[in-house]
């Protein structure tokens, strides 16, 4: 059995870790982002990414098809799906108190689903063809889905890591969610939708996507962090200035 100076050590150790990766953890995320993006675009470009993709699907991939995994596939990917969205939207309205949680949550995901088009028509890369395990339409850079999950459930994650007081719940629930990114993106490449750069694209454009919206936009909606300083509106800034 630790004891209590064992404890100690360990939740300062904790908190200190936490603490560091509130404060550097996404910029560090963006950095490594932005410079895959820049990779897997030039190579895109450049025809280069034919071999690392079919080297993935067929390497890692394919040989884990089954039956119960596909049906498992298949449900994990719906979890990026605009009807599931709405539902757990439905869900945040009603249990998360007051409308800007949930407001922010619907900017967020229109904002991303709208960006995720244009990118699509700009590349305009047509989808894997012979192996596809579900039908689906459009184009395929970047995965749309990759980019929801990660914009949607990431903003989540914020949300967690603004709120969340306890350490230990804070890194559960944000692991929870994280999870879930990384599992839809492996099922559109599992299903034969997407290849892998699509994918990891995709989670590269919506992260860089979601540091944009939760620095800039969301603060607008969600209220201040406990010790974060509130800034006067404007209406109050003019009466304070007419004395």
């Amino acid at each position: 059995m630790s004891s209590p100076a064992t404890r100690t050590h360990h939740r300062e150790r904790t908190h200190r870790v936490t603490e560091f990766a509130r404060r550097y953890g996404w910029i560090i995320l963006a950095v490594v982002a932005a410079v895959l993006l820049v990779v897997v675009v030039y190579r895109l470009l450049e025809g280069e990414l034919v071999h690392l993709d079919a080297t993935v699907y067929w390497n890692f991939v394919h040989p884990l098809q089954s039956e119960w995994l596909t049906s498992a596939m298949i449900a994990i990917t719906n979890l990026a799906a605009i009807p599931t969205l709405l539902v757990v939207l439905l869900v945040m309205a009603a249990l998360v108190p007051g409308w800007k949680p949930a407001t922010c949550a619907v900017v967020n995901l229109v904002l991303v689903v709208c960006l995720n088009e244009l990118l699509k028509q700009i590349v305009q890369r047509p989808r894997p063809e012979g192996y596809r395990l579900i039908a689906e339409q459009g184009f395929s850079f970047p995965s749309g889905h990759s980019m929801v999950a990660m914009a949607f459930y990431g903003l989540f994650i914020w949300m967690i890591w603004r709120n969340e007081r306890d350490a230990r719940l804070k890194w559960l629930k944000s692991a929870g969610f994280a999870a879930i990114i990384l599992a839809v993106g492996f099922s559109r490449i599992y299903l034969g939708v997407h290849y892998f750069s699509d994918v990891l694209a995709g989670w590269c454009v919506s992260y860089l996507w979601l540091v944009f919206f939760t620095q800039v936009l969301a603060k607008r909606f969600m209220p201040p962090e406990p010790g974060e300083p509130v800034r006067p509106s404007s209406r109050h800034a003019s009466r304070g200035g007419e004395g």
